[in-house]
């Protein structure tokens, strides 16, 4: 990864990370609202459920040694280890989100149990076979070389172990869709800027890097329609008293990311913006 885009990243999250925690909670990705989008709920339980739905969808049952790569301030790092009884490594370019994660898993009980680093997901430190269940909750928009970041996770996962990535994606180009349009490729290019993204990929594109580099099993899934809806509950919310007194303090990247929420829920709506899921062996 580039030292430019690894210092966008860090600074992004190191600032950002707080706020996000203390308005929207510890985990740092989308919810899940039923396969249509229509479920109504509480926004925190949202998210737990598409933790357990994503484990579910991967015929995840177990799980001893697991690496949460792009892992926040640890949300998916300690929910999987508590409900697998298991170790857990998450690693982030933040050393705030680092630090966050340490004194959660203390708080929690779980130092001895989970660990948080920080690491360049490009060039993980940790040796061949490591890992039973590698997991990348929304992180692979931000790797600037895909085939790296998946050849990455493929070295350090154990054999017969478990990818399981979920990540932003732009709509498939095909026949019937033709290729990007100018129109779309700003959109892309504004959601770029403001959330610190090198660029994103279709999930076909995905999937033909995951049979190049011999994975098994590989199974493949858009959850666009389920997870839609987040976006307008975190927009809603950004109006809440504590968010604007907590953006008033904040740093001018996360105040642009705040507001430009609208940038994703549009994107959604037009077919622009995909949630992609891989799930596969080695």
């Amino acid at each position: 990864m580039t030292s430019t885009l690894k210092n966008k990243i860090q600074q992004f999250y190191d600032a950002s990370s707080g706020l996000w925690e203390q308005i929207w909670g510890e985990h740092m990705h989308h919810g899940y609202y039923g396969p249509t989008g229509k479920e109504k709920k509480n926004r925190r339980q949202a998210q737990i459920d598409l933790i357990e739905e994503l484990l579910n969808w991967a015929e995840v049952r177990q799980a001893s040694h697991i690496l949460d790569v792009g892992c926040g301030i640890g949300g998916s790092s300690l929910y999987l280890a508590q409900k697998f009884d298991a170790n857990s490594i998450g690693i982030t370019l933040s050393p705030v989100q680092a630090s966050r994660g340490t004194e959660r898993a203390q708080d929690a009980g779980l130092v001895t149990q989970v660990q948080f680093r920080v690491a360049d997901a490009m060039e993980m430190p940790f040796a061949d076979n490591s890992f039973d269940l590698v997991w990348s909750m929304e992180s692979g928009e931000h790797m600037p070389d895909k085939q790296k970041f998946l050849t990455e996770c493929y070295r350090v996962l154990k054999p017969g172990g478990t990818f399981l990535m979920a990540t932003w994606c732009h709509r498939p180009i095909t026949k019937a869709t033709g290729q990007l349009t100018e129109d779309e490729l700003h959109h892309l290019a504004e959601i770029y800027r403001v959330y610190c993204l090198p660029y994103v990929i279709s999930l076909p594109d995905y999937e033909a890097i995951a049979h190049h580099l011999s994975f098994h099993n590989i199974r493949t899934a858009d959850w666009s329609d389920a997870v839609a809806p987040f976006w307008d509950s975190v927009i809603d919310s950004a109006f809440e008293p504590k968010a604007i007194i907590g953006l008033f303090g904040s740093s001018w990247d996360t105040i642009q990311a705040a507001l430009s929420l609208g940038l994703m829920s549009r994107g959604y709506r037009r077919g622009l913006i995909r949630f992609g899921l891989l799930s596969a062996t080695k």
